[in-house]
Order: C-alpha cells, then sequence, then structure tokens
C-alpha cells in the first residue's frame, strides 16, 4: 500500500546536502530518461506543469500548477503533487507533496552549481524575492555552504523583514535590501527567485560573483535585463541547468544568447570529474561572474524520490 507524505514529512527526508549528492549522482546515471515536459496555459495567465522522469527501478510525474499572483488570493504560486511508481511492477509507491519538492530541489541544484563553480562560496548572499524559494535557497546555502551573512531584497517588505527574522533564528547576519542592485556590491553569492513577471535586476554583479538565476524558468519570463546576460556572456561563464533551457531560459533567451552554445551542469561536472575544472576555473578563465540559470526537470524530483524511498519506505521500497 503506498503512502502519502505530508509537506513536513516530505522536507524532513530531504536535507539540502544529501539531495545535492543525489543530483550529481543521478546526472552520472545513464538509465535516467526524462522527457520533455508539458506547459499548459491557462487562463490568468498561469500554468500545468506535467513532468514524467524515469530510471531502471523508480518512475515519477509530477503535476503542478503555477499561478503567480496566487499571492493576492492568500494561496501559494506553486501547488501539486508527485506520484512515485515502481518502473518494474507500476504499483504506487508515495504520493508527495510537490510544491515542498519543487522548493527543496531547486535548492540543491542551485547549492550544488555553488560547490562546482562559485570563487567565494562562504558568502555573503544576496536573495532576491522572499518567497518559499527565498527561504529554502537560504537553507541550503546555510547548510550546504556555511553561509553566515545574508541580504534580502523584496517587493513585499513583511515578505523581506520574515526571511531576516528567520535567517538570524538559524544563526546569520541578516540586512534589509532596498535595492538589490546595489547590494551586487555586498555579496559575491547571488540567488533570483522572484515571480520573473518583469526585470528586478539592471546592475552586474562582482567579478567573483556566483549568480543562481531562478525565477525566470519560461521564454516570456525575466529577472535580469538583457544588457547584463549580454555582458555575463562575454566577459563571465554561463551554465544552464539542462538543455531544456535551450528553449527556456527567459533572461537568456530574451538577451538573445545561443542558449544551445552553453554547457550544462552535467556538462561541468564531467569537466571537474575529468580535472578539467576546479572552483576556481571560472574566475581565472573568464575574470568575471559564473551565471547559473535554473529552468527546472523532472530529473531533479526523480533524484528527490530516490532519497525518499531510501528514507521513508523499509528497505527502500
Amino acid at each position: 500500500m503506498s503512502q502519502t507524505l505530508s509537506p513536513a514529512q516530505t522536507a524532513a527526508a530531504l536535507p539540502y546536502g544529501r539531495l545535492a549528492l543525489e543530483i550529481k549522482t543521478l546526472l552520472q546515471d545513464p538509465s535516467v530518461q526524462v522527457p520533455p515536459r508539458i506547459v499548459q496555459p491557462l487562463h490568468g495567465g498561469g500554468s500545468l506543469f506535467v513532468m514524467p522522469a524515469a530510471d531502471q527501478s523508480l518512475a515519477i510525474t509530477k503535476i503542478i500548477s503555477f499561478i503567480p499572483d496566487n499571492h493576492l488570493r492568500g494561496l501559494p504560486a506553486i501547488q501539486g503533487d508527485i506520484v512515485l511508481v515502481d518502473a518494474l511492477s507500476g504499483q504506487r509507491l508515495m504520493l508527495i507533496d510537490g510544491p515542498t519538492v519543487t522548493a527543496r530541489r531547486t535548492a540543491a541544484v542551485s547549492l550544488l552549481a555553488a560547490q562546482t563553480l562559485a570563487p567565494c562560496p562562504q558568502g555573503p548572499l544576496l536573495i532576491v524575492g522572499a518567497g518559499v524559494q527565498g527561504r529554502s535557497h537560504l537553507e541550503a546555502f546555510h547548510e550546504g555552504l556555511g553561509v553566515k551573512e545574508v541580504w534580502v531584497a523584496s517587493r513585499s517588505e513583511s515578505s523581506a523583514r520574515a526571511l531576516l527574522e528567520y535567517a538570524q533564528e538559524l544563526g546569520m547576519q541578516a540586512h534589509l535590501a532596498n535595492d538589490p542592485d546595489e547590494a551586487l556590491a555586498h555579496c559575491p553569492l547571488v540567488v533570483t527567485t522572484t515571480s520573473a513577471q518583469g526585470v528586478v535586476m539592471n546592475q552586474n554583479p562582482r567579478p567573483d560573483a556566483f549568480v543562481s538565476a531562478v525565477g525566470a524558468f519560461t521564454p516570456k519570463m525575466v529577472e535580469w535585463s538583457a544588457e547584463v546576460c549580454q555582458y555575463l556572456a562575454q566577459v563571465g561563464l554561463l551554465v544552464v541547468d539542462t538543455r531544456d533551457a535551450d528553449h527556456e531560459a527567459g533572461d537568456l533567451l530574451q538577451a538573445s544568447i545561443d542558449v544551445t552554445a552553453l554547457p550544462t551542469l552535467a556538462d561541468v561536472l564531467r569537466r571537474q570529474a575529468a580535472g578539467e575544472l576546479s572552483r576556481a576555473t571560472p574566475a581565472s578563465n573568464c575574470q568575471g561572474p559564473v551565471f547559473f540559470k535554473s529552468c527546472g526537470w523532472a530529473g531533479w524530483d526523480l533524484a528527490a524520490a530516490r532519497c525518499l524511498v531510501t528514507q521513508v519506505l523499509p528497505q527502500g521500497r
């Protein structure tokens, strides 16, 4: 009989460090198959995402909605579930809270990218967007990189202050950033997690910066200005999470950048394993920032399901 996991149970079984390691392992697994996700536009400006993935023993289907103005309704922007089944028998093993997995696996991907590429992984960290993803990235970078200082910018001052208070509860130094562009000067780690309905970042990051741009995951969404993205393409290192970003990376596509020519996170990890890349390589080779574009991929959800199987089900099944 399958289990249904609450958000709290899901979060407890997905510590960021373990999840980042499982994501790294999954990227080296040739049995993993992830078809393109289906994005169904909804009346009112939202989207419905259907995202399957499978390896040699497990299969998932993630069904979530993204409604960018749900804060006006007092509802979360992302809602839905993940169904986990046995790939051999087809038996349903688990029903998992979709928003919790989305928050934690997205932050774990950013953590893995920062562990691999950030020239100054100790921070301070700038978070732009103080919603669910802002909180999960705060947790992930604090837990996985030991970041002790954070600046937070948000269109909602109450949301920003709530995240600052949470950072202080974690023992971090926390500052309100009234202007995120000005805060770039203080922070070699930058994460943007806005609703991506318009440009919020107009200044160039520091030469030693690592940026994880999370909010814009469709061609029409954007957080970073075209001018900044073009500058980064000239002087920095641009990396995308997967090849799905070729047609989803709104920030880069709107800047007329050839996304198909950019390396993926898997490409970077392969180069690192072959001894062709070290953490210092981007800064020393490019003399400029690292810009990691995260668009999302059902493979990250499959990695989370793998963690949950080993943590929750008896004998891993």
